[in-house]
């Protein structure tokens, strides 16, 4: 269910300078689903990725905890490994042992965990 809801959220991609469309899907320890999509600006900085969104709209809607991802995209190469910044965003809100599926259109699947894409991820301990 979750890698259909990512390649659902694909269809809404607005990428008309890379071409490169991606959607993603996020699972809540609730087990309610939260999908994205990358969202391009002409200038790139301000752009979204896919898993971001999908990150950024399960939080803005009250969940913290996220239980598994999937990340699609249709072109075959490369796949849509999250890039560093969404590894570290994912690492926020998701364990170490937080399953990540990766597939493309050519029907390549990968299944990582969140540790085997960022084994050192940077985390500030909150004073409460």
């Amino acid at each position: 269910m979750l890698c259909r809801k990512a390649e659902e959220a694909l269809e809404n991609a607005y990428c008309p300078y890379s071409k490169y469309r991606v959607g993603a899907a996020v699972m809540t320890g609730s087990g309610k689903v939260y999908t994205g999509c990358n969202i391009e600006n002409s200038s790139y900085g301000a752009s979204n990725c896919g898993e971001r969104t999908a990150v950024f709209n399960a939080v803005s809607s009250g969940e913290r905890n996220l239980t598994a991802i999937a990340v699609f995209t249709d072109i075959g190469n490369p796949p849509p490994f999250p890039c560093g910044i969404c590894r570290q965003v994912l690492s926020e809100f998701c364990g170490g042992d937080t399953p990540v599926i990766v597939f493309d259109g050519e029907k390549s699947v990968y299944n990582l965990t969140l540790e085997e894409l960022l084994p050192y991820s940077f985390e500030l301990k909150s004073e409460s």
